[in-house]
């Protein structure tokens, strides 16, 4: 993987013009401890590693704004962030697994993990998931939208800049989402384009190297008000846009009608609010799509036919939720077990390992490298004409 990334029309290449698929995995760093999750059960670099050995190139990282704006919470050493949660079993098993780690502060353990990835050489999107660190997302936590109580504009831009900043020149970080789900009350079309824009300009300034991701409106679910009206950025050849799609963004629809007929109605809305960027000249990157990995979620199971169906149609660039087996904390419950994780609950061994194989279909490019395909087109194209003048000689000395 030749380095920057940048897009050429609606594909993302390498400096040589190859292709490079985002076949990824979220991986949780944004809840109250403020650590990417999974350190207290394995070695980070065995994480990393089994990253790929499960098929995946690329970490979707979660981070919370505050992390990168508020000096007090980024100098909290990891092992006094646990304490502070009353997590002593997760701060014994730090202890085993990561002694590195575990009296870092809560910035530096953010930087351990990402350095461990990219040492594995796993392809790392940051992507700003909330801005007080918790579970997200709802209408009403104060984190939906520029102007709530913990979104201010001003802060979140000075936070994308110095995240920008810090890992500019870092081997694998390859793209920047800005903001994930932005939601809410107070949601509108003018503001998005106002901030968006601000906040890609500004990581542009601070690293030119990083592709920059832009999330819609309700959830991550609507981009169609960008249809008439582009975004207007200094820079090209560096913008994506990103979807989210689940099972139960339909609500039951999948469990209680007819799942071909969802599909296509699910599919159309879909195009119609999101898909359309494609043949606008951008990528579009599923950076949440996922199932409940137990297998016994009929809504979920449906749904996956039809996600697998229309990303191996237009060879999207995705990223699965989630890694995650378990939590240290999350909405007041400890060790909670993650059923859409990967991983089960220990970090060990894979959930479901016939999903996996299932998703490895999906983690390689179909349509081979851009240079590749623009090369293939125009041999297309001159067998094509060479064909036509065969053809047309051969009607001319027939009919003579």
């Amino acid at each position: 993987m030749a380095q920057p990334l940048n897009t050429n029309s609606r594909w993302i290449v390498n400096e040589s013009g190859q292709r490079v698929k985002f076949a990824c995995v979220n991986w949780v760093a944004h809840l109250e401890v403020v650590v990417a999750e999974g350190l207290s059960k394995q070695p980070v670099d065995v994480i990393s590693k089994g990253i790929l050995d499960m098929g995946f190139n690329c970490v979707r990282l979660t981070w919370p704004l505050f992390l990168f704006t508020n000096d007090t919470l980024a100098s909290t050493t990891v092992r006094k962030s646990f304490k502070n949660q009353g997590l002593n079993e997760s701060i014994a098993g730090l202890q085993a697994n990561n002694p590195s780690i575990v009296d870092l502060s809560l910035i530096n353990a953010y930087q351990a993990v990402v350095a461990s990835l990219a040492t594995n050489n796993v392809m790392i999107i940051l992507d700003n998931q909330i801005s007080k660190p918790g579970w997200c997302c709802s209408n009403f936590d104060g984190n939906g939208f520029f102007g709530d109580q913990y979104f201010n504009p001003d802060v979140w831009i000075k936070g994308l800049t110095k995240v920008a900043t810090m890992f500019n020149g870092t081997k694998n970080v390859v793209a920047m989402s800005l903001r994930n789900e932005l939601r809410g009350q107070k949601q509108n079309v003018n503001d998005w384009y106002r901030y968006m824009q601000k906040g890609a300009e500004a990581v542009h300034t601070a690293n030119p190297n990083v592709l920059v991701i832009f999330s819609g409106l309700n959830y991550d679910k609507d981009l169609s008000f960008t249809l008439n009206k582009p975004v207007n950025l200094t820079f090209t050849n560096k913008l994506v846009f990103e979807v989210h799609w689940y099972g139960f963004s339909n609500g039951k629809a999948w469990e209680t009608s007819n799942s071909n007929q969802v599909c296509g109605e699910v599919l159309d809305n879909l195009m119609r609010s999101a898909g359309f960027v494609l043949d606008q000249g951008y990528p579009l990157f599923v950076s949440e799509f996922g199932v409940d990995m137990r297998g016994s979620n009929v809504n979920d199971n449906r749904y996956l036919n039809c996600f697998m169906g229309w990303a191996a149609e237009y060879d999207l660039d995705w990223a699965l939720w989630t890694l995650v087996g378990s939590y240290y904390l999350r909405e007041g419950v400890v060790g909670m077990n993650e059923y859409y994780g990967v991983l089960d609950w220990n970090w060990c061994d894979i959930r479901n390992s016939t999903f996996l194989q299932r998703l490895s279909v999906l983690q390689s490019p179909f349509r081979g490298t851009f240079e590749n395909t623009r090369k293939l087109d125009k041999k297309i194209g001159r067998f094509t004409q060479n064909m036509d003048r065969i053809l047309g000689r051969l009607a001319f000395l027939f009919n003579n």
